[in-house]
């Protein structure tokens, strides 16, 4: 247990710094003891939701994770921080507002200092884009690792193994992407449908463009065996992580409209799920159990579906992490079956 609780020292450090400052932003926003407390609430209520919804996230950062160098591996968890925490909780939404709304970037963050509900209400605008954008890329990663040949361990078996055959059809992933997509546009109300297919799209060439862009800088990179798994999975991962971040920052507004206590929030869950993953890693838990990983990319696939059905309805982000939740721990109970019958 200790030694577990050693990779989240940095975590838990971050929390507590976290939190005051929370108790601090409160105190200069309201000046009161009741909304400070509030302030300090939302912030840990915020760091439990992106723990929630980014666990598959740690997951499948693993998984790609334990293919890097211990060089790069300490890298994702220094500077992959840094653009994790930064990146996507402070400059993404901050960007979406600069280009929604046509304004600088100072006064996007006077905006959101000064009128928080505004802020808001841009940010909600382009709820839309983000949604088709980062569900196209999700559905892709996901359908990445089920219609594989390589694929050798099947948990829904019935499903799987079926996606497994299909495997030798070129492009299949991408057919049954624009599919759902084309779906969607069909039914989305009139006026949405080009801001949707072309979010959806830039969605499907960011996963594509990671991926030649990824094999491209590695085998220019390529001394040795050794130096495989650096800056092409180094920036995977990264946009794995923004995709996943989408749904957590937009949830996030439906808690607070202060940007500065989102960012703190959600700050603190990266630290735990950039934590969580390195100790997925270093303690090969992947390997003790074997279905943790398809749990991992069968929630994401639900995610996927689940952020393009937010472009139609409002679904509640608790209800995203109690689905991605029970399929980590579905696979994890099947996982320990499996281990106890081998043991036998």
């Amino acid at each position: 247990m200790r030694i577990a609780l050693h990779y989240f020292s940095w975590a838990f450090g971050f929390t507590a710094l976290g939190l005051a400052l929370a108790l601090w932003l409160g105190w200069a926003y309201s000046g009161t003891l009741s909304g400070t407390f509030a302030f300090f609430v939302i912030a840990a209520v915020l760091a439990v939701l992106e723990i929630s919804l980014s666990f598959d996230n740690a997951i499948v950062n693993a998984n790609k994770l334990k293919q890097m160098t211990h060089e790069w591996q300490h890298r994702f968890l220094t500077w992959g921080i840094v653009i994790a925490v930064f990146g996507m909780r402070i400059l993404f939404p901050l960007l979406v507002v600069v280009i929604a709304a046509g304004i600088g970037p100072i006064e996007a963050v006077k905006l959101a200092a000064t009128k928080p509900a505004e802020y808001a209400r841009i940010i909600g605008s382009a709820h839309i884009s983000i949604a088709a954008f980062g569900g196209a890329f999700l559905m892709m990663v996901a359908l990445n690792y089920f219609i594989d040949e390589g694929k050798e361990v099947d948990w829904i078996a019935a499903l799987e193994r079926r996606l497994r055959a299909c495997a030798s059809i070129r492009g299949l992933e991408i057919g049954l992407v624009l599919t759902v997509v084309m779906m969607f546009t069909w039914v989305l109300p009139p006026g949405t449908e080009g801001e949707f297919l072309f979010a959806a799209c830039a969605g499907l060439l960011t996963f594509l463009g990671v991926e030649v862009l990824g094999q491209v800088l590695d085998r220019a990179s390529l001394a040795s065996e050794a130096a495989k798994g650096g800056i092409g999975a180094f920036l995977y991962l990264e946009v794995l992580d923004a995709s996943f971040s989408f749904d957590g920052v937009i949830g996030a507004f439906a808690l607070t409209q202060n940007l500065f206590l989102i960012a703190i929030g959600l700050g603190i869950g990266a630290m735990y799920v950039r934590s969580m993953t390195i100790m997925l890693v270093e303690k090969n838990t992947l390997a003790e159990f074997r279905y943790l990983e398809h749990g991992a990319f069968w929630s994401i696939l639900i995610l996927s579906g689940i952020m393009f059905a937010q472009t139609l309805w409002h679904i509640p982000e608790v209800a995203t992490g109690l689905i991605g939740a029970a399929f980590i721990g579905l696979s994890l109970l099947s996982s320990l079956r499996f281990n106890r019958s081998c043991a036998r």
